[in-house]
């Protein structure tokens, strides 16, 4: 029996040495850092509302700005509740620890006391040598020396488990009562958070409020948007017709070519077949036209390089750059219903950016136009079957039919009716519009 129980018990106590965890797990640290990030993006946004509010009165980009800062806050109260959960985690794996020690130790203790209370009974030397002296042969004897000394091992054996299951259970509370002040921390953290979530609510709220109280002169600001933006997507479907145009007329002028081609050889060997009759005749040559090249899903993606080009933008969904380094996104894509009780059908994203600053390519491309609308510079890029067009732009030195390549700049931020820095970025096939931030990478 006592050969089977000392085996398990290592076991167990190097199981739970090895348990042992650090104060902080890799998870949490990446929390953490996480935490940081998004705490310096809301320091971000705030300056950035502060630098609006010196070059124009309160504007929709100001709620717009005030609505990011709500979503970042919400991001960190969910990361402290994981951070909650993973210390809950930890709180549960320490208890279950401690109480499983807690009945190892008792275990050990009786075995212990057992041991002990045999001894005892059996501490006189006249009855070891009895034990040893009543072996009937001397290999016997030997054996039962050997099971003493095993014995008393033994016994030392069961001290030391004790001592080191002790410490274990007494590392595990200390393990548990760290975890716990931790947690009573974080709890703090939580709660001064959830304030701040309240306040800025508070905040949006006023915001809101003075928004709405502008009245009239709100709704002309949204009513030119709307109108600039119709405009913008009237462009947008010409230069989408006149690439489908003129890549119709290059098919049509190239089958044109090739059966004029096929025309002209075929009149060549009758010339030659006419201007010798006495020849013996020749069957004239069968001119075959080149081979037929399957045809493409778009009458756009008339070359193979086209195709190439169409092909690699596809592969880059979700990873495409932003067109500018520093912004946010003040309205998104589609149908919105702004908190002011306005709705916007926004054909793109409307990208929040200091006045001046760079916008540029998203991917290689060429440039289907370059327009003016309303004092305000618009380019459009075709990308195979794909267009990017980026509006509000000042500054743009391109021309239609030119070669442009990813994170080439084409123009800079202008500023909007309400005095903001921002442009509008649609992405959109020959048929539809999509939504831009589905193309661009997470930031």
């Amino acid at each position: 029996m006592l050969k089977f129980i000392i085996p398990i018990l290592i076991i167990v106590l190097t199981a739970f040495n090895s348990a042992a965890q650090p104060p902080k797990t890799k998870e949490q640290l990446e929390l953490e850092r996480q935490r940081q990030e998004i705490k310096k993006e809301i320091e971000q946004t705030q300056q950035l509302r502060d630098k609006n509010k010196k070059v124009t009165k309160l504007s929709l980009a100001d709620l717009a700005l005030i609505n990011r800062k709500l979503d970042l806050q919400g991001n960190v109260i969910e990361n402290i509740n994981r951070d909650i959960n993973i210390l809950d985690n930890n709180i549960y794996r320490s208890q279950r620890d401690i109480n499983k020690l807690s009945l190892l130790l008792d275990t050990l203790k009786r075995e212990y006391a057992k041991s002990m209370v045999y001894a005892y009974k059996n501490r006189s030397n006249s009855d070891f040598l009895n034990f040893i002296f009543s072996a009937s042969s001397f290999n016997d004897a030997i054996k039962r020396i050997t099971y003493l000394k095993s014995y008393r091992a033994y016994r030392e054996m069961q001290g030391e488990n004790i001592l080191r299951t002790q410490q274990l259970l007494h590392g595990r509370v200390q393990d548990l009562n760290g975890t716990k002040i931790r947690k009573s921390e974080t709890l703090q953290v939580q709660s001064k958070e959830l304030d701040l979530l309240a306040q800025q609510q508070e905040e949006k709220n006023q915001v809101v409020s003075k928004l709405k109280a502008q009245g009239k002169e709100l709704d002309n600001h949204i009513a030119a948007a709307k109108k600039q933006m119709a405009k913008v997507s009237a462009a947008i479907a010409v230069a989408i017709k006149r690439a489908r145009d003129e890549a119709i007329a290059k098919a049509k002028a190239e089958a044109k070519a090739e059966a004029d081609r096929i025309k002209k050889e075929e009149a060549l060997a009758k010339s030659k077949a006419a201007a010798n009759p006495t020849a013996k005749p020749v069957t004239a040559p069968v001119v075959k036209p080149k081979a037929v090249v399957k045809k493409p899903e778009s009458v756009l993606l008339s070359s193979p390089e086209l195709v190439t080009l169409n092909t690699s933008f596809e592969n880059n969904k979700g990873s495409l750059p932003w067109p500018v380094e520093r912004g946010y996104v003040m309205v998104k894509y589609g149908t919105q219903k702004l908190d002011i009780g306005v709705t916007i059908d926004n054909p793109g994203i409307t990208i929040g950016s200091d006045i001046g600053s760079p916008v540029k390519a998203i991917f290689d491309g060429e440039v289907s136009s370059v327009s003016n609308i309303d004092n305000m510079q618009v380019v459009i890029i075709k990308h195979g079957r794909y267009f990017s067009t980026y509006s509000n732009l000042s500054g743009v030195n391109l021309s239609r039919g030119q070669s442009v390549h990813t994170g080439q700049t084409i123009g800079r931020v202008a500023a909007n009716d309400e005095g903001v820095g921002s442009i509008d970025l649609i992405t959109s096939t020959e048929s539809s519009n999509m939504n831009p931030e589905s193309w661009l990478r997470r930031r």
